[in-house]
């Protein structure tokens, strides 16, 4: 099975949408606003400001040309310049393929070609694999930090520079 991480095109919005309210509703949290923006808005929410998303793409063997997006993650800019990885989903039946691992690597290699001094990323204590995986990845915990988010109560980063 090949899967290719590439950027976000308007036909992965349903996949988009479907991926993040999935892992948002199941993890027992409810859609907040800023989830709605980005959700529903991801052209005005995120590209058109500078930001990035990449949506992981599984090849679909023997029906060919139907690849299907099982897994998603956002890059926004921050004030200071550093880019937030956020909505970050894998579909259930594509987890343990390492794509949290290939979307990180995408996420941090456009922040570093575009000159950010780091990744920030807010979560939840109860997404105990993902914070698993940022520490792997080179994260480091952050104290409190201003959020929108009533589910947030992890905030982290990676230092780039």
């Amino acid at each position: 099975m090949q899967i290719d991480i590439v950027p976000y095109r308007p036909d992965h919005a349903a996949a988009w949408v479907a991926l993040n309210e999935h892992w948002i509703l199941a993890g027992g949290y409810a859609l907040e606003a800023k989830d709605r923006l980005v959700l529903d808005d991801p052209e005005g929410a995120v590209l058109s400001k500078g930001g990035a998303i990449f949506m992981a793409e599984r090849d679909p063997g023997l029906r060919r040309g139907e690849w299907q997006a099982v897994g998603c993650c956002s890059l926004m800019v921050m004030p200071d310049g550093g880019r937030e990885v956020g909505k970050m989903a894998v579909a259930p039946d594509a987890q343990g393929l390492g794509l949290g691992r290939k979307l990180l690597d995408a996420c941090e290699a456009h922040a570093r070609s575009v000159g950010a001094p780091r990744l920030y990323l807010e979560t939840n204590v109860a997404q105990a694999h993902a914070i698993a995986l940022y520490r792997r990845f080179g994260f480091m915990d952050l104290p409190p930090q201003p959020t929108p988010y009533v589910r947030c109560n992890v905030w982290m980063e990676k230092r780039l520079s």
